[in-house]
């Protein structure tokens, strides 16, 4: 009875034992890569940057840093300098890393399916940032988080011919046109133009690209202001070229503002300032503050969840009245 109960009690431990190699080689399998965001485990985002052209992008990248270390997400950042060729080899540098999420903001509509289709395949989800692409296939993205181009036009526009009802006319108008190709340079110039044809009045004399820079859009206006022998306004794409088609303004004895009214689009602080001095008459608010927003629906993507295909930043339209109140607020 004494060795038969040995038996018994040396099977139970062998059974034991081999139960718990069991468990050793092979363990419960862990988060997946799209399974990250809703496990709490780090995600990696490749974000590829314009450039640095502006104040608004500036500090749109301050935005998306910061965020990034607030949500603890683990963040590859690359710089474009306003080259597609340069965003296009940060993409496929993020694929090659295996990235969690790529997000970028476009420095262009076009020629991106290619690189896009890459990422697809490699398992990538991609978010676009501030601008859009003009890609067929829509799948090749998650989402796109930004503003309306569009309608920050009409809302210019809808300004001017507010501000002229009473004028006879003709109202001659140069515009500064953002990076040639670029989604706000696109769809700032229609919204606008699509507002302004309804009174045959208002007439664009003259438009060209300011690159979105400040010495450019200084540069151009001057070319405009010796071309033009009657500017009554200016419409800019963004605030840095018309900062420096101001100091054009100024340098040719005119006033701006006064002799040339001026419409810009964004909102940093220094087209603020000039509000209050006078010198630019109304801002469109382009919100650059994406980063918070942009980490949400990474952590969603990289979980798997469903997001909606266009998430839009809130924004408002600030004539020279409201710009003293609201100049404290601006923190970029």
């Amino acid at each position: 009875m004494a060795r038969r109960a040995a038996l018994v009690l040396t099977a139970a431990l062998l059974a034991s034992s081999a139960l718990t190699a069991c468990s050793t080689k092979s363990p419960a399998p862990g988060p997946s890569s799209a399974e990250k965001g809703g496990s709490g485990g780090t995600i990696t985002l490749g974000f590829a940057q314009v450039g640095a052209e502006s104040g608004w992008r500036t500090a749109n990248t301050k935005s998306v840093q910061e965020a990034a270390k607030k949500a603890g997400i683990t963040l590859k950042f690359s710089d474009g300098q306003q080259k597609q060729e340069n965003q296009i080899k940060a993409i496929r540098n993020f694929i090659q890393q295996k990235v969690d999420v790529i997000a970028f903001s476009p420095v262009v509509e076009s020629g991106w399916d290619t690189v896009l289709k890459e990422a697809k395949d490699a398992g990538i989800p991609v978010i676009l940032t501030d601008r859009a692409v003009d890609a067929k296939d829509t799948s090749l993205y998650k989402t796109f988080l930004g503003s309306d181009f569009v309608k920050e036009g009409k809302s210019a526009g809808e300004w001017l011919t507010g501000a002229y009802a009473n004028e006879q006319g003709p109202v001659n108008i140069v515009e500064l046109q953002g990076t040639t190709g670029s989604a706000p340079a696109n769809d700032r110039k229609a919204g606008f133009a699509d507002v302004i044809r309804a009174d045959d009045k208002f007439k664009i004399v003259a438009s060209q690209s300011g690159d979105f820079t400040r010495a450019k859009g200084k540069e151009v206006m001057q070319a405009f202001l010796k071309s033009q022998k009657d500017i009554d306004v200016l419409y800019a794409h963004n605030d840095d070229m018309a900062l420096g088609a101001i100091q054009a303004i100024e340098e040719s004895g005119k006033k701006p503002g006064t002799d040339i009214k001026v419409i810009s689009v964004d909102g940093i602080k220094d087209a603020f300032v000039a509000m209050t001095e006078g010198k630019i008459n109304i801002v469109v608010e382009c919100n650059p503050m994406l980063g918070d927003q942009l980490m949400e629906l990474t952590k969603k993507v990289a979980a798997g969840e469903s997001v909606p295909a266009r998430v839009e930043t809130v924004e408002g339209v600030f004539p020279q009245d409201k710009a003293a109140a609201a100049l404290p607020s601006r923190n970029y």
